[in-house]
């Protein structure tokens, strides 16, 4: 679940650089372009592609963990990702769409509205390996002590909005994801490989498709994100999706065992002592 939450991550990460990469505008550009009742953004691009993405673990697993480590510091490493504007275009035809306002009164706050084209997203192998260095200057190791922990992966996303409030928050969390992603969300190409002394071969799915139960095309993707002092908080999954996972295969890709289709998938959480929709995933450091 930390990898896949790491790869969610990454991606934003990738988007939200690419918003930021804009042309520098003179005073009187730039007055002309605020100079209205909020600002609008719009970010217009086919393809965005990154060779790679280290995230280093500086203190590796340590010895009094079960089962223990030596504390060497680790790398997990993803290469050549490319995201892609798919046919789940916005309006607009940009990649994102932001609606910027400062909003006044007693509990002031500033409100970034989203909008993000449906994007494909493929990723090389995703990979563990040692790392040399200290903090600020980690480099990763070569070829020679790289493991396999992912040969590869292709996500499908459908248009996603989102609304940030920062200053404060009436909306009740940071980030709001709202909507319906068209489409679904398709997950395929993913190899899962072994790469233990005993192992050496992989579980592969042709494809996973994820969407809202009894439909074929939408996901809602309701989801409410807060940054609290214990971590990240993602409040998610709150209504009920059918999953149908395409061409499973164990050892190889010739060890087909079929389809499987799971239905009507729920989640719930305590809300003090009541049951209320959703699964919280919380994320932090250690």
């Amino acid at each position: 679940m930390k990898l896949f939450t790491k790869l969610a991550l990454v991606s934003a990460v990738a988007v939200s650089s690419n918003a930021m990469a804009m042309q520098a505008m003179d005073d009187a550009a730039l007055s002309a372009t605020t100079g209205q009742d909020g600002i609008s953004i719009g970010i217009a691009a086919s393809e965005i592609h990154i060779d790679k993405v280290h995230v280093f673990d500086g203190d590796g697993l340590s010895a009094s963990a079960t089962p223990a480590g030596a504390a060497n510091s680790g790398v997990i490493s993803i290469a050549d990702i490319t995201l892609t504007a798919n046919a789940n275009a916005l309006t607009s035809g940009n990649l994102a769409d932001l609606v910027i306002d400062a909003e006044g009164g007693t509990t002031p706050y500033l409100n970034i509205a989203a909008s993000v084209a449906g994007m494909d997203i493929t990723m090389g192998p995703i990979t563990v390996n040692d790392a040399t260095g200290s903090a600020g200057a980690y480099v990763a190791g070569g070829a020679a002590t790289e493991a396999t922990i992912l040969e590869s992966l292709t996500l499908s996303t459908g248009a996603t909005t989102a609304n940030i409030q920062l200053g404060n928050a009436p909306q009740g969390a940071m980030i709001v994801l709202a909507g319906a992603m068209t489409g679904g969300l398709t997950i395929s190409d993913l190899s899962l490989k072994d790469n233990s002394t005993n192992g050496q071969g992989s579980i592969g799915v042709e494809s996973i498709r994820v969407t809202d139960t009894g439909t074929t095309d939408t996901l809602n993707i309701g989801a409410d994100i807060n940054v609290t002092t214990a971590g990240l908080k993602v409040v998610a999954m709150k209504t009920g999706t059918d999953m149908y996972i395409k061409g499973v295969s164990l050892g190889s890709a010739a060890g087909k065992i079929g389809d499987i289709a799971v239905s009507n998938v729920t989640t719930s959480h305590m809300v003090n002592g009541a049951a209320t929709a959703g699964a919280v995933i919380t994320i932090s450091g250690h």
